[in-house]
């Protein structure tokens, strides 16, 4: 079993959010996540929010304690804080599950 997300994204500035998913990567890996899925979306039909989405992915961990443990490093903390909110004005969790592998 594995805790997922699947996140959508308003991406404002696409060089800065790729150097954030570069140097996220290895605290991610610490804590056993990783992606699924990546998409960057041109056309949205339907959606529950009122925010632009315009990238999609999901993000796994062995666990949610691992996630929370993740989301809440102070490593990770300084990473989204210098190249994530400067990169992403919206970001919307569409879903959260436990999934089998």
């Amino acid at each position: 079993m594995v805790y997922e997300y699947l996140v959508g994204l308003a991406v404002s500035d696409d060089a800065v959010y790729t150097q954030y998913r570069a140097a996220m990567k290895p605290i991610l890996s610490q804590y056993h996540g990783g992606f699924g899925y990546d998409f960057i979306v041109s056309e949205v039909l339907k959606s529950e929010t009122s925010a632009l989405i315009n990238r999609v992915f999901t993000i796994h961990f062995p666990s949610k304690e691992a996630s929370e443990r993740f989301f809440s490093d102070e490593d990770y903390l300084q990473v989204k804080a210098r190249y994530f909110d400067a990169s992403v004005t919206h970001t919307t969790i569409i879903s959260e599950y436990e999934k089998q592998i």
